[in-house]
Formats: structure tokens, sequence, C-alpha cells
């Protein structure tokens, strides 16, 4: 393994020829280690990327955990992506560019709270990224799917709403998820 521990800042091109443990991320230079997924995080990217495949139109793909080179410091990786199937290099592809993602979709766990809440979407809706969903895990260990679209006067996201039994909206495209299949899984 590369010795990458002693790094302290790292580009997008740094990022790609080094061999980083799975799962890294750049952000603001930054390399991030993710810490294992609860069976929570687990179960909701499974309901989530099953209920996208099914109700997705043909031009669009459903992708788990690909990176998405936002910019030269900045190289997350959401938990969900939607793009464009123009888009799909094949089984050797690495990364998705910014301007092929319709969807990113982060699953908050206690060691990425405050990245999903608030520095990703920052960096997502800056961009151009037009959809944003977070998902939190409610009082009852539910998934709470916060919805987000990108403000084209503000460049910001705006809430258009929070789904906790049933996720249906009409865009990015016509979408109708049971949340609570998450109990069967």
């Amino acid at each position: 393994m590369d010795d990458w521990d002693h790094w302290d800042h790292c580009t997008a091109d740094d990022f790609f020829a080094r061999d980083l443990p799975r799962h890294t991320q750049l952000i603001d230079g930054s390399l991030v280690f993710s810490a294992p997924q609860s069976d929570f995080h687990s179960l909701t990217m499974c309901a989530l990327e099953h209920g996208l495949r099914r109700t997705a139109p043909r031009r669009l793909r459903v992708r788990r955990q690909m990176c998405v080179v936002l910019g030269p410091e900045d190289v997350p990786e959401p938990d969900l992506v939607v793009v464009d199937a123009a888009a799909d290099g094949g089984p050797d592809l690495m990364s998705y560019a910014v301007r092929d993602i319709l969807l990113a979709v982060e699953v908050a766990s206690p060691d990425s709270e405050e990245r999903d809440q608030d520095t990703k979407p920052r960096k997502y809706a800056a961009a151009g990224i037009r959809h944003y969903w977070l998902v939190r895990m409610d009082e009852n260990d539910r998934p709470a799917i916060h919805t987000y679209e990108l403000d084209p006067h503000t460049g910001a996201y705006a809430p258009t709403g929070i789904h906790h039994d049933r996720l249906k909206l009409a865009v990015p495209f016509t979408i109708d998820i049971d949340l609570t299949e998450i109990d069967r899984l």
C-alpha cells in the first residue's frame, strides 16, 4: 500500500494515481476514510437502489458508491448516484464527471453527518448537481429521506420534502418507493 498517511494535501490526479483503501474520498484536498457501514446504512442503500433502478427511465443509470469528480480537490463518493446512461464507461470506470450526475444520495451515519448535511451538499450544489437527497434515521429507526432541488437563482439547494414511509416524487423523474420495504430486507 502507498504511504498515504503523510499527505496533507492531495489533488484529484494524485487521488486516482494512488493505491488507497476502498471508499476513500477527497474533500477540500484532504483524504477522508470511511468507517464501516451500519446495518441501517446498508439496508437503506439497498432499498433506495432497488427502488431507483425500478423507476429510472432507460436514459438513466443508478450506481452505488462511485466517485464523482467535482473539481481538482474534490472527489466525493456519494452512496448512490443517478447518472446519464451515455456516461457509462464500462467495467473499468472509476468515476463520473459532475455533468453526468442528475441525483446524489447520501445516507448519513455518525462519522459522516456533518459532511453529508453541510459540506457535500454545498459542493454538489456549486458543481450544478440538480438533485440531492439526505437520508437520516428517524426516531423509529426507519429512513427519513430529505429531498432537495437546486435553485438556479441562488445556486443552493431548496428543500422539497421529507419522506418517511413512501417516497413519491415527480422530479427528477417519476419515483414511487415503498420505504417500509426496509423492514423486509
